[in-house]
């Protein structure tokens, strides 16, 4: 339903709703593409009726939603796969996924077998880390916010149970922290 402002010319307006249904893609897109899209724009349309200009402004339009198709399909989730010696320095910015929390992560994929012991370790001088372990179900298996260390790095310890492609996902603790990190993931050998 589109709520639509119709001017009548003489600083009249009258609200009217429109029926109106978006695409099935647009509505299956992630909740963070839609934050990022702005729907508040309007579209003129200029018509004569009844000898009366009249101009409706909807607040949304298909014109947005063919929009918000081309943003989700240029911004569409992605993580980095992890290099194959599994450790990546690289920096953390508001063009991150929003966490919807003030803050921003960053997400690498990679790729774990069944009865692995492995160790995530998160260094930052620039912000809080915070590192989480997310399974292929999309749940998440382990989360540590500060190390043994006493320092605001993170360090994970877990064993994998099911074989398949793991997100390690870095962000920081509370709003706004960005900057550069080092992440490495390391695979235990068995004694």
């Amino acid at each position: 339903m589109l709520d639509c402002h119709l001017y009548h010319g003489d600083h009249q307006w009258q609200t009217s709703k429109i029926n109106f249904s978006f695409p099935r893609f647009l509505l299956s897109l992630p909740e963070i593409l839609w934050s990022r899209l702005s729907y508040r724009f309007f579209m003129v349309k200029s018509f004569m009726l009844n000898l009366r200009r009249v101009s409706i402004l909807p607040a949304t339009a298909l014109a947005i939603a063919m929009s918000a198709a081309s943003v989700g399909a240029q911004n569409m989730y992605n993580p980095i796969q992890l290099p194959s010696n599994n450790e990546i320095t690289d920096t953390l910015s508001e063009q991150d996924i929003p966490t919807g929390q003030g803050g921003f992560a960053r997400d690498y994929i990679v790729s774990l077998q069944t009865g692995d012991q492995i160790v995530i370790d998160l260094l930052s001088d620039s912000f809080d880390t915070i590192v989480t372990l997310i399974g292929p179900n999309g749940m998440t298996m382990a989360e540590n916010d500060d190390g043994p260390d006493g320092t605001t790095n993170s360090l994970l310890f877990a064993r994998i149970t099911e074989g398949g492609n793991y997100i390690v996902r870095v962000r920081a603790f509370g709003e706004g922290g960005t900057g550069s990190f080092n992440l490495k993931v390391t695979r235990l050998r068995p004694i």
